[in-house]
């Protein structure tokens, strides 16, 4: 029984140091800075993309893998991914799922809209 917790302890391990290397790797930071570039600020888009902030990192992990494999695409995902490593793809995975999912901007229009609405505008 104690062998069995300690061997799922130590698998577990590399899942705490992934995550906390993710928020701290200078690297890291600047590839999911390039991800901005389209899904907005920490993954954040405000439309037309993905929202990544929040995303479970499994998923995350998954997705990019899959368009690894898409060799013939013209796609901009699978280009983009193309040269990512699997530990790269895993800490940014790690990265955007530990991003708070928060829509301020989406928010914001949204009780603009809904205050004109009931003033008749």
């Amino acid at each position: 029984m104690l062998k069995k917790k300690l061997l799922v302890l130590f698998a577990l391990i590399p899942l705490f140091t992934t995550a906390y290397a993710a928020a701290d790797n200078p690297h890291i930071m600047t590839l999911a800075g390039s991800c901005a570039a389209c899904h907005g600020t920490n993954g954040l888009s405000l439309g037309g993309t993905p929202v990544l902030a929040g995303l479970d990192a499994g998923y995350f992990v998954k997705r990019m893998h899959e368009y690894q494999k898409q060799t013939d695409s013209t796609e901009v995902m699978p280009q983009n991914v193309r040269g990512l490593t699997a530990e790269e793809i895993l800490q940014l995975g790690q990265y955007f799922a530990e991003q708070p999912r928060a829509y301020p901007h989406a928010q914001e229009h949204s009780l603009k809209a809904r205050s004109q609405t009931m003033r008749g505008k």
